[in-house]
C-alpha cells in the first residue's frame, strides 16, 4: 500500500467549491480507504491505496465530482515523493519567521521549469525561488512581499496549473502522512 497526499486546488476559497472536510473523510473511507485523514479546510487528504499515483489523481477527481459535483484539479504524490522533495528544499526555506514560505505545487502536465519560464525572472533583493519535482519553493519577507514577481502568480495563466500551500502545511502533511 501506498501513502498519498491529495491537493484539491481551489476549494472553499472566498466562498467558492465548498467542500465540507468531514464529508470528504467519510466518502473516501466508503470508497475503500479507511485510513483516510483530512487537514485543516484547504483541501488536503492524506489516504492509502493499492494503486499507482496517475490512478489515484483519477479516483480522488471522480470521488470529488460525485459527492460534490465540482470538477477540480487535483494533485497526488506519494509520501515517499513529498519526503524527497522536502528534503531537497533549500536551507533558506520555510526557516525565517518574518517572511512568507508557500509551497507551490506544479499540477502535471505542467512541469516547475514551465510554470517558472511563465512567471519569469525573480526579483533576487524580494523573493527567492527554487524547485524540486512537482513543488517550487518560494520565500519573500512580509514587508516587501507584494513587490516579488510570484505575488502575481494570480494574475497569470499558470495560476491554473498550480495550487499553493504554506511551509507548515506542508511540513505538516508529510507528518501526518509518516504516522
Amino acid at each position: 500500500m501506498t501513502k498519498y497526499i491529495a491537493l484539491l486546488r481551489g476549494v472553499n476559497v472566498g466562498g467558492n467549491n465548498i467542500v465540507d472536510m468531514k464529508r470528504l473523510k467519510a466518502t473516501f473511507i466508503a470508497a475503500g480507504f479507511p485510513d483516510t485523514k483530512t487537514y485543516i479546510n484547504s483541501g488536503n487528504i492524506i489516504f492509502s491505496g493499492d494503486m499507482d499515483e496517475v490512478t489515484a489523481q483519477k479516483t480522488c477527481a471522480d470521488l470529488i465530482s460525485e459527492t460534490f459535483s465540482l470538477s477540480i484539479a487535483v494533485l497526488v504524490l506519494s509520501r515517499e515523493e513529498l519526503d524527497d522533495t522536502l528534503a531537497h528544499a533549500p536551507k533558506w526555506w520555510g526557516n525565517a519567521p518574518d517572511s512568507r514560505h508557500n509551497a507551490i505545487f506544479v499540477i502535471p502536465p505542467a512541469t516547475a521549469e514551465e510554470i517558472c519560464a511563465e512567471i519569469g525572472a525573480i526579483k533576487p533583493e524580494y523573493e527567492k525561488v527554487a524547485h524540486h519535482g512537482k513543488l517550487i519553493f518560494w520565500s519573500a519577507p512580509m514587508a516587501t512581499f507584494s513587490r516579488t514577481r510570484w505575488s502575481t502568480v494570480s494574475k497569470r495563466a499558470a495560476y491554473q496549473k498550480i495550487t499553493i500551500r504554506n511551509a507548515n502545511t506542508v511540513f505538516k502533511l508529510a507528518e501526518l502522512a509518516r504516522r
